[in-house]
């Protein structure tokens, strides 16, 4: 994979941007702007989306497959982690505010596409 270059916005990131699976970054994309009130931008190097605050960004440099980094957003927050309903089995949780999903390869995007694009909802209610 190509050293990206930062970008004003996500379009020249991705434009820009290879990496063996930009496919499925593509879709998973799609699936987070689909989401009520989501917004994308670039923060740490990488396409991130928001409501309010920043919740997931790309982590473009994993080894296997593609992941996103679910979070409550740029500061760590006092208080209790977050807890949501994951009847997918998506999340690996890397601590008490943030998790990943990861997916394989774009056909591992497309059958988890439904499961994904709710656990994005229950996620955003609680960022």
């Amino acid at each position: 994979m190509a050293k990206q270059k930062p970008a004003d916005d996500v379009e020249s990131v991705l434009a820009t941007l290879e990496h063996p699976q930009k496919p499925a970054i593509l879709v998973i994309r799609e699936i987070l702007l689909g989401a009520p009130g989501v917004t994308e931008g670039v923060k740490w190097n990488a396409p991130s989306f928001r409501t309010t605050e920043w919740f997931a960004t790309f982590h473009l440099r994993a080894k296997a497959g593609v992941q996103m980094i679910l979070h409550r957003g740029a500061k760590v927050r006092a208080g209790d982690g977050i807890t949501v309903d994951d009847p997918g089995g998506l999340l690996t949780w890397l601590g008490k505010d943030r998790a990943s999903v990861t997916f394989a390869d774009a056909a591992d995007v497309a059958a988890k596409r439904e499961a994904f694009a709710a656990l994005i909802r229950r996620w955003v209610a609680h960022v």
